[in-house]
């Protein structure tokens, strides 16, 4: 494997930006009343679809210590197979599934027509910062290729 550069260690400055940016993020989810339990399956989410190995340990990890059922995370894939998850928590997981693969065809007028039927404005707004940043993160941490252990 090549070597390459830490991102947020060579530019320590812009990283930090980004944590406070995250920082913002979970701020606007919690006042817009998201249960903190989905804003790690929103995480957890994008970080599959990206396939960020690091996010997805760190934010299951996250998820399981804030009492996230283990079954609702292997299923997360198939959420919409599945009776595990609110209406709610489906409207996020969509949304964040829509701005995640952007190239596949943008966020759609039904994907965002569908969570605005079930999520108020400020819960779309902190749905998509938080999407927003975890791709983001995704993005560092693949690009730098940061180690997961087995």
């Amino acid at each position: 494997m090549t070597q390459r550069v830490s991102i947020n260690k060579q530019h320590p400055q812009a990283y930090q930006a980004l944590i406070a940016l995250s920082a913002e993020a979970d701020k606007a989810a919690a006042g817009a009343g998201l249960d903190p339990l989905l804003v790690e399956l929103v995480r957890i989410r994008a970080s599959q679809l990206n396939g960020c190995a690091f996010c997805l340990r760190m934010h299951t990890g996250d998820a399981l210590k804030k009492g996230e059922n283990p079954d609702r995370i292997a299923v997360l894939p198939a959420w919409e197979e599945t009776g595990y998850f609110s209406e709610t928590d489906r409207a996020a997981l969509r949304l964040t599934e829509a701005i995640t693969l952007v190239p596949d065809g943008h966020v759609s007028d039904e994907d965002y027509a569908a969570a605005a039927e079930v999520l108020t404005d400020d819960q779309i707004s902190a749905v998509a910062w938080l999407t927003t940043v975890i791709n983001a993160f995704n993005r560092v941490a693949i690009t730098s290729r940061y180690r997961v252990a087995g």
